[in-house]
């Protein structure tokens, strides 16, 4: 599992496994599981809707250093991703037409497509504010 792959709800499982580590048994009662149940969902929801808050306080801040980060990366994934698949292999095809040959870097591509593919999911909210003219910064 990478860093990417975390999941809140793994915290829940964390905790369930520590509450059994720690009494030496599981909770047997079907209401008590569903009460820890949601408990637990309502510790993610008020954890998602903190991270929220969060970031529409850094949306707001006219700071390059504080707003300007997501859109830093999705420029240099952009970037990396059009240095993969069209610079690198178009000046490998060049060098070969003059009959020399090149080798360039690559890009681990599994992480970049997790990053860039992240962004693009806030990057539909932020075109929905952008639709309900709502946005913060212009």
């Amino acid at each position: 599992m990478g860093l990417l792959d975390f999941n809140i709800s793994d915290i829940g499982d964390v905790l369930i496994k520590a509450r059994e580590a720690i009494t030496g048994k599981g909770v047997e009662d079907p209401v008590k599981k569903a009460e820890i149940a949601l408990k637990l969902q309502q510790l993610e929801q008020a954890i998602n809707m903190g991270q929220i808050e969060v970031n529409k306080e850094e949306a707001k801040s006219p700071n390059l250093f504080v707003a300007g980060w997501r859109p830093f990366i999705g420029w240099v994934g952009g970037v990396a991703i059009a240095y993969n698949f069209i610079v690198a292999p178009t000046a490998v095809w060049i060098a070969a037409l003059n009959g020399a040959q090149a080798t360039l870097p690559t890009i681990d591509t599994g992480v970049l497509f997790n990053l860039v593919l992240a962004m693009l999911g806030f990057g539909g909210l932020r075109t929905y504010e952008k639709l309900k003219n709502v946005q913060g910064n212009h």
